[in-house]
């Protein structure tokens, strides 16, 4: 069932998102060669809790963190783990999601560790676009196939990418996962029309390679996340997007310049 917001409530999911958002900028400027996974994990759940909101990740389906942090072929729902550094060229993707007072966001970004390879960087800038290419689709009128078949001809047609499938986007609030999903692939003109008051999170992960991914166990925390079947390396942005009659509004924004047209 997919529920409608009202200004309102989406305005209360903009206060969470400044909030999800403002811990992702300020990592921007403290990951770096040698910093340990673990000391982004604190960071970030410390970043959060200061400013009265929950770690809504934290405990959801008994996950132990309130970070997914994911290291070059890993796609997603990679775990913090002590004592992990990061290391020069690597790319690290850093997704957390947020509760205040009731009121959810959902966001990811992508960071350069020092300097990297011109194909990494290329990754990461082809990866963020193709998320603005699908936010531009996410208008009332449209469907959401209209959002993934954008991203997915630019990521692959345009640019010879993997854009993975088994892994997508979905409506946020009440909950985390709320209906409908959204592929960050797919047919135009195919699946829910878009409707004002929608909430979703937009959210494409691309690998350099293939776009099938692998499961890995960790055993010690009891944990599957993924990885790019190839080895290849996989970047990922998502934000969190409500449809408005004044077109789709990020509500997860780390950049008000480049977000101007987006802002509520």
């Amino acid at each position: 069932m997919i529920t409608l917001k009202s200004d309102r409530e989406i305005k209360k999911m903009a206060e969470s998102g400044a909030i999800l958002a403002g811990a992702l900028r300020e990592l921007q400027d403290i990951i770096v060669p040698g910093y340990d996974t673990w000391d982004i994990e604190t960071f970030t759940r410390d970043y959060i809790e200061s400013h009265g909101a929950i770690p809504a990740d934290l405990g959801f389906d008994g996950y132990k963190f309130a970070t997914n942090i994911s290291i070059n072929d890993e796609v997603a729902h990679g775990i913090p783990r002590k004592g992990l550094k990061l290391r020069e060229g690597d790319i690290v993707k850093v997704d957390t999601t947020v509760n205040f007072n009731g009121y959810m966001s959902d966001a990811c970004s992508s960071y350069a560790v020092g300097k990297v390879a011109p194909e990494i960087q290329n990754l990461m800038d082809v990866t963020k676009k193709s998320l603005y290419l699908g936010i531009d689709q996410a208008v009332i009128g449209n469907r959401i196939g209209d959002i993934g078949a954008a991203i997915q001809k630019y990521v692959e047609d345009e640019h010879g990418y993997g854009d993975v499938r088994e892994l997508i986007g979905h409506g946020i609030q009440p909950t985390m996962h709320e209906a409908p999903n959204v592929p960050g692939y797919g047919i135009a003109g195919k699946g829910p029309r878009l409707r004002e008051g929608m909430t979703i999170t937009i959210e494409p992960m691309i690998n350099i390679g293939t776009w099938q991914i692998a499961d890995r166990y960790d055993a010690e925390d009891d944990w599957t996340y993924y990885v790019s079947a190839d080895g290849t390396p996989s970047s990922q942005y998502e934000h969190t997007i409500a449809i408005t009659k004044d077109g789709p509004k990020i509500l997860t924004s780390q950049d008000p310049v480049l977000d101007a047209k987006y802002l509520l």
